[in-house]
């Protein structure tokens, strides 16, 4: 295939592109509430003549092109995280703004711009014949703001749906990644009696007890591990709760939330172990955990997890990161093969079911979650491009080759 005429092709979609995400930053799609966002979605997958497209009990929306045994999945979180303080923004961020080269609004770059890239890269594969002998499955995929990669546990436990692989369509910078520090939300409990305030040696502090504790974690943070790819570990002291009877009586209960960054060699049971052996939380007997999410979909379904978030990385030399590579390259040349410094749908996909994941999306980290979000439209052509093209790439890669 001459690849002059996919990135013709890409081009000529621009216009339809460009309205497409438009539309879907109007609509206001923040975690668990997606549902017009996910119907517009439908609306332009059946448009643009998707074999077949699901929404499923989650509320994920599914579209398919062609019928391979195989599966190769494009995957892009369509929720939103919220504005913020409208001071911060020099634009309406749901009425956004158009130019020649950008196109602003909330959820530009994280991660509307990769959703868009993604159903025209699949029409694109359509036009010109190259499925490779594949599925398609494009996902628009839903609470991942809130909890990164529960949608993709859905996906595989209750639709029973495998990929060979999954490119991930957040922003990359425009580079290829091929992996992520995971995370984990923590919760450190400590308990203490109340007295009045006037005379605070008769009760226990509990806030005295985890100021101790906050400083510990602050220290820990310093001797995490270091990863030569991803980097080093982090952890946050990230939320502060007590319970007190009033201003005037010393708090008898304290909570901190931590947000742990987990590098390649760490493990959810290593980092609250490494939390549980502080001195200060061993001398106040306090409680370290886990969080649980368990908010319901837009649709009403709880689906319960955990909050970790698995570490994943594929291998540079892995087929999918060559076959990436080599798509990108013939299009656009050779790209920087890197990684996200945040987390993706990834931590399910390939950190708890270990399936391959390549990332390239529009849009550039530092937009995500930020005033004055914004992409770029060459972005989008790009993405759609290089989209288009990998299913050929990678069956060159492996011979046509479809076992494990």
């Amino acid at each position: 295939m001459d690849q002059t005429k996919i990135k013709k092709a890409a081009e000529a979609y621009l216009p339809q592109m460009t309205r497409f995400l438009r539309d879907l930053i109007a609509l206001l799609g923040e975690s668990a509430d997606e549902e017009k966002v996910v119907k517009r979605i439908e609306s332009e997958m059946n448009a643009l003549g998707f074999d077949r497209v699901k929404i499923d009990g989650m509320g994920n929306v599914l579209g398919y092109m062609g019928d391979g045994d195989e599966v190769i999945a494009f995957d892009a979180h369509i929720d939103t995280v919220g504005v913020g303080n409208l001071a911060n923004w020099t634009f309406d961020p749901y009425e956004g703004f158009e130019t020649d080269e950008e196109i602003g609004g909330r959820g530009a770059s994280d991660q509307l711009g990769g959703i868009v890239s993604a159903v025209y890269g699949a029409k694109i594969m359509k036009n010109f014949g190259l499925l490779a002998g594949y599925t398609i499955l494009v996902t628009g995929t839903v609470q991942e703001e809130d909890c990164d990669g529960l949608c993709w546990q859905y996906i595989i436990n209750e639709s029973k749906i495998r990929p060979k692989f999954v490119v991930i369509t957040e922003p990359t910078d425009g580079n290829v990644y091929r992996g992520q520090r995971g995370r984990m939300e923590i919760r450190v409990d400590v308990t203490g009696v109340s007295c009045h305030g006037s005379a605070p040696e008769r009760g226990d502090n509990a806030i005295y007890k985890m100021a101790e504790i906050v400083t510990e974690v602050k220290a820990l943070n310093e001797r995490l591990h270091v990863d030569e790819f991803l980097g080093k570990g982090t952890l946050a002291v990230s939320e502060i709760f007590f319970t007190s009877p009033s201003r005037c009586a010393v708090a008898d209960s304290c909570a901190i939330s931590i947000d742990r960054r987990l590098t390649h060699g760490e493990t959810h049971q290593s980092a609250l172990e490494e939390i549980r052996a502080l001195p200060a939380v061993k001398e106040h007997d306090a409680k370290v955990s886990m969080y649980t999410y368990d908010r319901p979909s837009y649709t009403g379904l709880v689906y319960p997890t955990e909050c970790f978030f698995p570490t994943w990385v594929t291998d540079e030399d892995h087929d999918i990161t060559q076959a990436m590579a080599a798509a990108f390259a013939s299009l656009y040349g050779p790209p920087k093969v890197d990684k996200w410094t945040f987390s993706t749908n990834g931590v399910s996909i390939m950190g708890r079911y270990g399936i391959p994941c390549i990332g390239l999306g529009p849009g550039k980290e530092a937009q995500a979650h930020a005033p004055d979000e914004k992409t770029w439209k060459a972005d989008l052509v790009r993405c759609a491009a290089v989209y288009a093209a990998l299913p050929t790439y990678y069956n060159n890669q492996t011979g046509g080759q479809t076992d494990e």
